[in-house]
């Protein structure tokens, strides 16, 4: 077991295996319609891709300002170079590009479920409740998907000097941490509009 948990890419194919064999077990407990490849089982694969992303995502934004930028401050000087040169770059890689898988799988849930156009109008097209609270939802997520992508990580790069980009490094930092903060409140709401449109609308 310790071969198996010690190296990351074997533990994920083990999750991916266990639950490829949960989806075996409730098909022979419950019939098979569970496993039967059409239409909803594919909107059900997306929004299940949707949020695994969006725990990668929203995790990783919550260590950050929940763990990793309040204590900065109590590392020594001598050893903050293991989270600015080593941490923060694998955590901001991970960051970004599930804030991208996010955005693409909510994208395709929306388009299989019928909804898109309406959730973009936020319903106003329908008067569709649920579309009104999942369309809130994605634009909320679309706005926080934009700063991690065009204010968050530019500034980190500059702040942690990430492929040598250059400039300064103090006010970069500063920048990325306001615009992080601030996806930190909009993913408040955000959560609250996307399991509304799931379980109250």
């Amino acid at each position: 077991m310790a071969a198996l948990l010690t190296n990351l890419n074997r533990t994920i194919i083990a999750g991916v295996i266990l639950a490829l064999v949960l989806a075996l077990i409730l098909a022979g407990w419950h019939g098979s319609a569970g496993l039967a490849l059409d239409g909803a089982w594919w909107a059900f694969f997306f929004r299940w891709l949707h949020v695994l992303s969006g725990v990668m995502w929203i995790g990783i934004l919550w260590y950050f300002n929940f763990v990793q930028i309040p204590n900065m401050p109590n590392i020594e000087e001598s050893q903050r170079p293991a989270i600015t040169k080593v941490i923060a770059p694998a955590a901001l890689f991970w960051f970004r590009w599930g804030a991208m898988s996010t955005l693409v799988t909510g994208l395709i849930v929306a388009w299989l479920n019928g909804y898109i156009t309406d959730a973009i109008l936020i319903g106003l097209s329908s008067g569709v409740a649920k579309h009104s609270a999942i369309g809130i939802g994605m634009w909320l997520g679309t706005i926080m998907w934009a700063n991690v992508w065009f204010i968050i990580w530019p500034n980190q790069k500059i702040a942690l000097g990430i492929d040598g980009a250059e400039g300064d490094k103090a006010a970069a930092g500063r920048t990325a941490m306001l615009f992080s903060r601030t996806n930190t409140m909009l993913s408040i709401p955000m959560l609250y509009a996307m399991v509304a449109a799931q379980n109250v609308f």
